[in-house]
């Protein structure tokens, strides 16, 4: 499967999370494969 820009990934994570805030940065690490970095921009007018 080929992920896009702007494709959300939902994992599954329990409870509630944070809102995200400008200057945030979003993580995710496949063992073997390496990490993906993805910073919060402000929304655009």
């Amino acid at each position: 499967m080929t992920l896009e820009p702007g494709d959300v990934v939902f994992t599954g994570t329990p409870g509630e999370t944070g809102r995200l805030s400008p200057g945030d940065v979003v993580e995710v690490e496949v063992e073997g494969i390496g990490v993906l970095r993805n910073p919060v921009l402000s929304q655009s007018p």
